[in-house]
């Protein structure tokens, strides 16, 4: 089972640019994902199916006050902004994912970021690749 969390997108959308992100392995966009649209509609599948879940890629952005132009303007100016948002990001369910697979001695899927949000994007990653 793979996992697209997205609040306006759909896989397929992301075959134009993800090829930068990771090479050959972009058709996996054109595959079945289920799609989730936020937070707690991550939890209850990743709660529901983690012993399937193979693959699980992320938006950053998935409310009307996670868009704002200013926070395009580096991490500094972006991690500001994120501890006044009401809504979860992406990085909640990542930092969330993380903890529930590590809490149970389960695997993690493969992790893609296909957020357009630079800094969302790198805070992502580093759930992942630094720990936390």
């Amino acid at each position: 089972m793979k996992i697209f969390l997205d609040d306006i997108r759909q896989p397929k959308e992301c075959l134009s640019y993800m090829y930068h992100r990771i090479g050959p392995l972009n058709p996996i966009y054109n595959e079945d994902w289920f799609v989730v649209k936020n937070y707690d509609q991550f939890l209850n599948v990743i709660c529901h199916n983690a012993d399937v879940i193979t693959h699980v890629s992320f938006d950053h952005d998935l409310a009307d006050e996670h868009y704002q132009p200013e926070m395009y303007h580096g991490q500094e100016i972006y991690n500001k902004f994120y501890s006044s948002f009401k809504e979860k990001t992406g990085l909640d369910c990542a930092i969330f994912l993380k903890k529930f697979y590590e809490e149970r001695g389960l695997k993690l899927p493969v992790i893609f970021v296909h957020s357009m949000n630079p800094a969302g994007t790198k805070n992502i990653l580093n759930i992942f690749n630094n720990g936390r």
